[in-house]
């Protein structure tokens, strides 16, 4: 179905990196200390899928975390801007989203949680960026522009949605769709059932261990990455592995989308996605092919893995 321009525009928003880039790394560093919570507090989970965070309808959330015989969870809300923690026995706490260091942030999320009798100890150094600086230490990133900030979680609203109905069409073991703190990006994974090859690890400040267990069978991913590095702009990936030989030249929709060298991943910018008459219709044609490519030429079992997606199933 086509969308009106001007309804597109407001569904999905212009996110352009250089207009949010000192936003983005603060707003980064934010959620991985969330994120570390979370970690710190539950059991591991096949693929580190325990310490992802979850897009809401207002902004990301940690979901239940267990502390003792009670639990609590911390939200971030990007309509009204504010970290809200909240303990099943009926403890609030919170702080405004505003601009403010890293170690402003961290020092007050922790002081939130003490009143509430939540005492969690994390690892302060940031995962998966170059030179990271602690939490606590890190006055240099600061900014937090709350325009930029609403787009960007009115893009991860959208993004998750077509994820969810890309997710629906297969059977076997799949992840949530789910916000990892490490890139930052929202994404989904396939499984095809089969061992992968240990992975060479080799992720800046990420133990190669937990690499290789994220790894530990072959997958076909996507997601929605804000941008930087080869790609300075917002955009969709999609990526297998082990990557089957062939899938660098596989064509792919829609013709826009290409073969990342540097990411070893396909692109698709959000630009094309959120500019084309159906942004759901282009962006679920990028999911398919991308996945086709990497299901066929790694020979996965897709008629046990797959079903015919019929949205009205079980009505």
């Amino acid at each position: 179905m086509t969308t009106p321009a001007s309804a597109r525009s407001e569904r999905w928003p212009s996110l352009p990196l250089e207009a949010w880039s000192d936003t983005c790394a603060t707003l980064h560093m934010w959620t991985q200390i969330v994120g570390k919570v979370r970690l710190a507090q539950c059991p591991w989970v096949n693929h580190s899928w325990h310490v992802t965070l979850y897009v809401t309808a207002r902004g990301l959330t940690t979901s239940p975390i267990p502390y003792g015989t009670r639990t609590f969870q911390v939200d971030f809300d990007f309509i009204d801007h504010r970290l809200t923690v909240q303990s099943s026995d009926g403890g609030v706490g919170g702080l405004p989203l505003q601009p403010q260091s890293v170690a402003v942030f961290y020092r007050r999320l922790m002081e939130e949680m003490g009143k509430l009798d939540l005492h969690v100890d994390i690892h302060k150094k940031p995962n998966e960026v170059p030179d990271p600086i602690p939490f606590d230490q890190d006055e240099s990133h600061a900014a937090y522009d709350r325009v930029y900030a609403n787009r960007f979680w009115q893009v991860l609203v959208q993004a998750d949605r077509v994820f969810k109905e890309f997710r629906a069409r297969f059977i076997g073991k799949c992840s949530p769709v789910h916000f990892f703190w490490g890139a930052p990006d929202l994404a989904v994974t396939r499984f095809s059932g089969r061992r992968a090859p240990e992975h060479p690890g080799g992720i800046p400040n990420l133990p190669d261990r937990v690499t290789r267990e994220a790894y530990s069978h072959e997958v076909s991913s996507c997601g929605f990455w804000p941008g930087g590095g080869p790609i300075p702009y917002p955009a969709f990936y999609s990526y297998a592995y082990p990557e089957p030989v062939g899938f660098s030249e596989a064509p792919v929709k829609p013709d826009a989308a290409f073969y990342s060298t540097d990411l070893r991943e396909f692109i698709l910018a959000y630009d094309t996605v959120r500019q084309s008459e159906s942004p759901d219709e282009t962006l679920l044609e990028f999911l398919q092919t991308t996945y086709e490519a990497a299901a066929n030429l790694a020979k996965w079992d897709r008629a046990s893995l797959e079903r015919s997606y019929d949205p009205k199933i079980g009505v």
